[in-house]
This record gives C-alpha cells, structure tokens and sequence, in this order.
C-alpha cells in the first residue's frame, strides 16, 4: 500500500475523533484487577473494559470473541492468520497526585490524559484503527488478530490461557513499549534470600528494618529503630549519607532508641539507576554507626557491603557483567524487612544475554554463603527473550517505522522490562512510544499525544499490509 493512501486516511479528521472517542471510552473504564468472578477472571473493571473494547469492534465490523474474561479477539478477515497485535485493556491503580480525573480522558493542546491513554489503551486503539484502515483500504490475504488482554499489568495469565488453547501466529507484536522495535528483553533473576539468629541484648543494636513495597520497584521509602542510641547521636550520619546519596533521612526519638527514616526514590527495577534506592541508603547510614558487634548488626554491615549505594549493576555481589548486544546487567535492591531476630529480603536482576546460571546464580549463591545468608526456595532464572535483528518481522517494522519518521536505518533495542511477547516464539515489541517522549506511564498525570497514536496507526497500517498481503 502506498504511503500516500495511508496519510491520506489518519489525516481526515474524522479519524482523529475515531480515535479519541474510542480511547476515551476505554479509558472511562477503570479496569484495575480485582477479586474474581464468575465470567471475570481478574475482576469487574478488566471484564468491563474487554466488553467495551469488543464492541468498539463489533461498531468497526470485525468478529469478535471472548475467551471467558481472558481476552478479547477482533478478526480483521476469515483467511489463514499471519499476524498477532496483543494489547492489553487493564491499568495499574490510579494513585495520587493527578491535575484531573484519572478516569475521564482530557484532550488539551494535542494531548491525551487519563490512566491508560499510554498504557495500555491508546495504543490498542491505535492497532484497531490500523485494522480498520486495511480493511477500508482493500484489505489483505492473510488474517490479523487483535488479541485484547486483562492480566499484563499483575502476570499475564490472560495471555497463558490464549495460548494454552489457540496456537501461535507466524508473526507477533506488542505495541506496549517502545519504538523502532524492542527485539531483546533481558532475563529476570529475583531470588529472596535471609537469615535467622537468636534473640540479642547488645546495644546499640538494630531491633527493626522495613523498606520497599514491590519486586521490580526502586524501593523510596526504608525505616529502622534503633535502642541504644538519640537522635542526637546519628545526625552526623544522616547528613552524610544525605549528601552524598540525595536521599533524605530523618531521625526521631523514641522509647529506648532512635528512628530513622530515608527518603528516595522510586524508579523501575528495569533502570535502577534512575531511582535513590532508600534501602541502600539506610543501610549506609547504618554503617557510619557504632553499633554493637552482634550478629544482627554483622548481617547488616554484609548487606552494605553486598548492595553498596549506587551500585546497580551487581558488582558488590560480584556478578555484574554486559554484552554489546543487550547492554548491562542491573540490580534493584528491592526489599528488605528485619525483627530482632531474621531478615528477609529480594533483589532483583535483569540479565543480558552473556549470564548464565553459572556466572550469575552461582556467583550470587556463593557470595551470600560466604556472608552466612541463604537462598529461600529454589529461585530460577527466566530466559532471555531474543528475536534476530535479521528476522523478516524485525526488518519488516523497522523498514516501515523509518518509512514514516524520516529515521534512516533504525536498530533494534534491549529492554530490561517484560512485554506480553516474553514467552512468545518470534514476539517482539513496536510502539507506541517514540524516542524522547515521556508517557508517564504508572504515575500519574499519564498523557499520550494524539499525534503520536495517528502515527503509530499509520506504521501499524502500513505493517499489516506488508505482513500479510499477497
């Protein structure tokens, strides 16, 4: 299909409020997971919004069907099926801090605001359209299928069930992250690991530690009692430690001893680096005290020393290591809780794909026993997910990005992030975010540009007919 033709379609305004209509209709649904039912796996909101997205289809005349609450299929034609477009309709909560509703989508100077706009739902209506422009346009030899999941934002297992009763398609895609096309997502590794010891006396000691809330989350927020010791006596520390880490710690006086509280960061596990991670802080807050030499305090001087501030990429459990292909490896000390008497905590790790189970696992393993500190469990660690930068589907939307931004010989990227393709032969990631835009995504005031979602159409059309025509 000529580029022309498909300029000539997404610039009719008409489209333009196509578009916005539907994404505000999706987004009016607030479909964050919830308790099961019957017909609704993941709760009232995720069915909800599979109901609304499947009559968007049903209006754009495609065939529909819902696979118990699962997901949702909109069939651009009854031919062999060539190609798969998964998206996904449920949202992470809305949480505070938003200029308007977060359920109501706002369009203001070419903007779209709303939770979901970005994640996921502008961009499952901009692979709609798509669809529908083929289908205006003449259509094609091969069929299309729009698979419209509920679950990716809490494990995919919508996309399990799919694909435990329905085979794969030759060619896949998410437009759930970013362009020109995402061939490579690294290998998670996130263990949780721990100690125990018998009830202690010394002081000043500590009798207490909680940080982080999520596995793939720079944890912002840690705090930890100490007895034995006044404020008074710590702020030397804090003011160091905030210097030089731009985390904020506070101290308080309490019964016995002392509080303190640090204050970072939150950023995605998948770039630590972006976050203060406030476990790490307080850790090195703690080093800088004269606490009694106990087994609690030996177990917290290790952690320091294992997971140092700033460090991101594994060297202090000597595990960091990259490849030219898919980058770094990273780290995200993500969650730490102590009493009196044991710790727990998690990390976790994004892979490239030079680790293995020797040079990753092994060496992490055999450093937490030198430490005294154990694995719990058995964790594994997933694969890579790797896609050839020589694959037909790989060069076929590269060829089609560059054909409709100007960008001349664009390259595949790693992630360290997770799509819905991750166990999908031959999956990759497309869109819809381009270079330099800031979606927002997870936080609030989440905006897409209403021109960008065009784009991504106009690529995605021009994708469709070169996949799955003659």
């Amino acid at each position: 299909m000529k580029k022309e033709k498909i300029d000539q379609y997404f610039d009719d305004p008409a489209v333009r409020a196509r578009l916005i209509d539907a994404v505000s209709r999706l987004v009016s649904v607030k479909s964050v997971k919830g308790p099961a039912q019957p017909g609704a796996p993941f709760g009232a909101g995720p069915k909800a919004a599979l109901e609304e997205a499947l009559k968007l289809a049903d209006e754009l005349g495609f065939a529909t069907r819902n696979y118990d609450g699962y997901v949702g299929l909109a069939d651009l034609n009854d031919a062999p099926t060539q190609l798969h477009i998964l998206a996904h309709l449920d949202v992470v909560g809305e949480g505070t801090g938003w200029d308007t509703d977060p359920y109501t989508c706002v369009e203001k100077d070419g903007m779209l605001y709303g939770r979901g706009v970005s994640d996921d739902k502008g961009p499952l209506c901009a692979a709609l359209l798509a669809m529908a422009a083929v289908k205006d346009l003449g259509g094609t030899a091969k069929n299309v299928k729009l698979v419209m999941g509920t679950d990716e934002e809490s494990g995919s297992e919508d996309i399990a069930y799919y694909y435990a009763r329905e085979p794969f398609a030759p060619y896949s895609f998410t437009p759930d992250a970013d362009f020109p096309v995402i061939h490579i997502e690294k290998g998670h590794y996130h263990p949780d690991f721990g100690a125990a010891w018998a009830d202690e006396s010394a002081t000043p000691r500590v009798t207490s530690f909680k940080g982080g809330f999520r596995h793939n989350v720079v944890p912002p927020e840690a705090e930890c009692t100490i007895l034995g010791l006044a404020a008074a006596q710590v702020t030397t520390a804090c003011d160091q430690v905030t210097s030089a880490t731009g985390a904020v710690l506070t101290a308080k006086d309490v019964k016995g001893g002392v509080c303190l509280h640090c204050a970072g960061k939150n950023a995605h596990a998948a770039s630590p680096e972006g976050g203060i991670n406030a476990i790490q802080a307080l850790l090195a807050a703690l080093s800088l005290l004269p606490l009694a030499d106990c087994t609690s305090t030996r177990y917290l001087r290790s952690l320091h020393e294992l997971f140092p501030f700033g460090d991101t990429r594994g060297k202090g459990l000597g595990i960091a290591q990259a490849d030219p292909e898919s980058g770094e490896l990273t780290l995200n000390l993500a969650l730490l809780t102590m009493t009196s008497t044991r710790f727990k905590a998690k990390f976790d790790v994004r892979f490239p794909l030079c680790a293995n189970q020797f040079n990753c696992k092994g060496v992490c393993e055999e450093a937490f026993r030198r430490h005294g500190i154990s694995i719990l469990g058995d964790p594994d660690m997933t694969s890579v997910h790797c896609v050839s930068a020589d694959s037909p589907l790989v060069k076929t939307l590269l060829r089609c990005y560059s054909m409709y931004t100007g960008v001349e010989d664009p390259k595949p990227i790693a992630i360290g992030g997770g799509t819905y393709v991750h166990d999908i032969p031959g999956g990759v990631a497309f869109g819809c975010d381009f270079p330099g835009f800031d979606p927002k995504m997870h936080a609030a005031n989440e905006q897409a540009s209403v021109d960008n979602l065009l784009l991504s159409a106009k690529i995605f059309t021009q994708a469709i007919f070169e996949l799955c025509g003659e």
